[in-house]
């Protein structure tokens, strides 16, 4: 296998970035050993990877964190809008089935895998809770922003007090959808329009995914902020579910985003 030194230097919050005793990081696709479409930092076991190249991915970014890899907890990502918590009953050998995770436990990374998708980091940091999600557009219509803040509220988190932040993802410019994709937006809640503009393409729009998870945490009283990055366009740095299927790649890597309290 091929060995490598990890050197990466993953995006940060800066408003995360200011609260003593919690270490994140959004981690781009750089300084791992995956080679191909999922060059480099590939931590997904649910690609076509070899398994051994995504555990020494995963033990780089634990590394990172000061910790070994068995500390890095994802789940199994489905789309839904399900929310798991990692308390002391929480089984390390049984699959999480989730796509966000909260936790009041230190010394236990969470983290989410994406490749377009937005993830979202949470902290309460006077309560001292994190949480990470994975908000792709089934996600958000079913909730999962909503969820995982129903569970950090759960652990004992004030709403008004938590603050999240969106991490990479395909932004509206790269975001093509057709009618149909429109129609469940709308019908679900006619504000929705506000995030699609027509697109070239007669019929079809543009979708600001993202400016929906911010808009939908505002509504929550959470205190949100974006680092604004695009995974399509950023073919060096991200991973791109949307821009591996233009191209015609046969599959594609995801990067993570993750949280620790210390």
């Amino acid at each position: 296998m091929k060995k490598v030194l990890f050197s990466a230097k993953p995006l940060l919050s800066p408003s995360i970035s200011s609260i003593q005793g919690v270490i994140h990081g959004f981690f781009k696709r750089h300084s791992g050993v995956s080679e191909g479409v999922y060059s480099s930092l590939n931590v997904s076991f649910s690609a076509g990877d070899d398994d051994k190249k995504v555990i020494e991915n995963r033990s780089y970014i634990a590394s990172w964190f000061s910790l070994p890899v068995n500390k890095l907890i994802t789940a199994q990502q489905v789309h839904s809008a399900t929310v798991a918590i990692l308390d002391a009953d929480y089984d390390k050998k049984m699959p999480i089935e989730a796509d966000g995770l909260v936790t009041d436990k230190m010394n236990v990374i969470i983290g989410v895998m994406t490749a377009d998708c937005v993830p979202v980091l949470f902290v309460d940091p006077n309560k001292r809770i994190i949480g990470a999600s994975h908000a792709g557009w089934r996600g958000v219509l079913s909730g999962i922003l909503e969820n995982t803040v129903e569970k950090i509220v759960s652990l004992g988190a004030i709403q008004e007090q938590i603050i999240a932040c969106l991490g990479p993802s395909i932004t509206s410019a790269y975001y093509e959808v057709g009618p149909e994709f429109v129609k469940q937006f709308l019908a679900y809640d006619i504000s929705y329009q506000d995030f699609f503009c027509p697109s070239l393409k007669e019929s079809y729009f543009m979708f600001d995914l993202p400016s929906l998870v911010l808009r939908k945490l505002s509504t929550l009283g959470v205190q949100a902020t974006s680092l604004e990055r695009c995974t399509y366009k950023e073919h060096s740095n991200f991973f791109s579910y949307r821009r591996s299927l233009h191209a015609g790649e046969t599959d594609y890597g995801r990067q993570l985003s993750a949280i620790l309290l210390t």
